[in-house]
């Protein structure tokens, strides 16, 4: 079977990208109030075919924000509240016995769940018990579902955006590590600054309306998914994110002693494979056409803080993996001539 060859780059997309990213962020500035640093990231997880966790305590727009990315982007929405009550088969859909009334002949049919949509929210995606949880890998990876042997391919673009409260553990069920892996992006959502807040407490307590106009068309972000990847990148950015990646890999050669003092796991292939794919997204939205170092600066914290597990020794020194990331920056020389020179990062790149 013959595929169809992926559109042709063009600077006039690139710069169609930019300008989205630029008219989304004024969509979304009629209801959500701040907040630029996670709107973007949710935009680059979105344009590189990824899906998003989001953590931050009750009542900072989580889910408001999600609900208005969905209407500025033209994409079919669901929200699932997970609870410890919801089966598999309610996120997925299941199968019913549908009966012909003329001929009296029945037969089984497919009853699409609500993960069948453009863009979805897994809200509170901790509160449900790992069957549930793991309902989601199949979708979000192969971009399909299985019922009963038969294969139920998910919409195109297909977006998961799950969310996490921080602060209460009690009966929740934390995501195993490899379904963690299979988010591009785990963004913090922040409080508000005081004058970011103060306009919130005067919008949401009046009348105002808002008027969010859609942005971009479904077929158009499928258009500007393919084109990300074919944005061009120089292999020192490579070797610069996979010297950031290889040196959370405890024991490893050149490993920073921090490392190996604070660290009990490291990142996989896939963070790598995130950092250069967000680069190019970044890159596009930024409105240039080649990847930066400082692209995968940028993203290294959201990419690799749940890929990345500290030890005991760090958490009882109060020492984050957001902590190890931004030290592993700082001993990472980001000139294309420092790094191939540094003997620590020679030994890196031959084992």
């Amino acid at each position: 079977m013959s595929t169809q060859a992926p559109p042709e780059f063009t600077e006039q997309d690139a710069q169609r990208l930019h300008e989205a990213r630029n008219r989304v962020r004024e969509q979304l500035g009629k209801v959500i109030v701040g907040q630029q640093n996670v709107i973007d990231q949710l935009m680059i997880s979105l344009f590189s075919r990824g899906h998003c966790m989001l953590e931050g305590v009750p009542g900072l727009a989580k889910t408001l924000m999600i609900s208005t990315l969905a209407r500025c982007l033209d994409l079919s929405f669901n929200r699932i509240q997970f609870t410890p009550d919801l089966m598999p088969a309610d996120v997925t859909g299941t199968e019913i016995i549908e009966e012909d009334r003329a001929s009296g002949h029945r037969q089984m049919r497919f009853m699409p769940g609500p993960l069948f949509a453009n863009l979805v929210l897994a809200d509170e995606i901790n509160r449900t018990p790992p069957k549930t949880q793991a309902a989601l890998l199949e979708a979000m990876q192969e971009r399909q579902v299985t019922v009963s042997g038969q294969r139920h391919p998910m919409a195109d673009p297909f977006f998961v955006l799950a969310t996490q409260n921080p602060i209460e553990q009690e009966g929740t069920y934390p995501l195993p590590e490899a379904q963690q892996d299979r988010f591009m992006f785990k963004v913090y959502v922040e409080y508000p600054n005081f004058d970011e807040e103060f306009e919130v407490a005067r919008r949401t307590t009046g009348a105002s309306v808002d008027d969010v106009q859609p942005v971009l068309k479904a077929e158009e972000i499928v258009r500007l998914q393919q084109l990300v990847r074919q944005v061009p990148v120089s292999d020192h950015v490579v070797r610069y994110a996979l010297s950031i990646v290889r040196q959370t890999r405890v024991g490893s050669e050149g490993v920073p002693d921090f490392v190996n003092d604070l660290v009990g796991w490291g990142a996989g292939p896939r963070a790598v494979q995130n950092l250069i794919l967000g680069g190019k997204a970044r890159a596009l939205l930024e409105g240039r056409f080649h990847v930066q170092p400082s692209d995968i600066q940028a993203l290294a914290p959201a990419v690799l803080r749940h890929r990345m597990v500290v030890n005991f020794a760090a958490e009882s020194e109060g020492v984050t993996s957001d902590d190890v990331v931004a030290r592993i920056l700082a001993v990472t020389p980001e000139n294309e001539d420092e790094l191939s020179r540094d003997a620590r990062f020679k030994k890196i790149f031959a084992s």
